[in-house]
């Protein structure tokens, strides 16, 4: 009887079990190198007088709250951790579906209807350091 071996998922990234804890819009990200996160949409630095970053840029995130090795250590920031970053690659610039506000008031005839698609930016992390 042959022996099953698991074989590896398509696409399946290495599991070395080290991670960061990011942050970005106001909220926190768990990332591990190769995941693919949707974040929201990042501005335009203004103070470097840069456009808005494009598909295929390269984002670097230094807002990072815990980077842990997977191994033996777990460096946690007061609030951010000095000198790490996290960098990614655009991968996407789209809209989520939209999202339909009604306010309705009975017996006035106060009907409105309104819509609105958030934009979000996917981005493929690439380094942890």
């Amino acid at each position: 009887m042959p022996s099953k071996v698991p074989t590896p998922k398509v696409g399946a990234k290495p599991s070395d079990g080290s991670f960061a804890i990011i942050e970005t819009g106001g909220k926190q990200y768990r990332v591990a190198i190769g995941d693919t996160i949707k974040i929201e949409k990042l501005k335009a630095d203004s103070a470097k007088g840069s456009a808005l970053p494009k598909e295929g840029d390269v984002i670097v995130f230094d807002k990072v709250l815990l980077i842990d090795n997977g191994t033996d250590s777990t460096d946690i920031g007061t609030p951010y951790i000095e000198g790490a970053k996290v960098s990614a690659t655009l991968v996407e610039i789209a809209r989520n579906a939209k999202i339909i506000v009604i306010k309705y008031k009975q017996k006035s005839r106060y009907f409105k209807k309104n819509g609105h698609r958030q934009p979000y930016f996917k981005v493929q992390i690439n380094k942890i350091s």
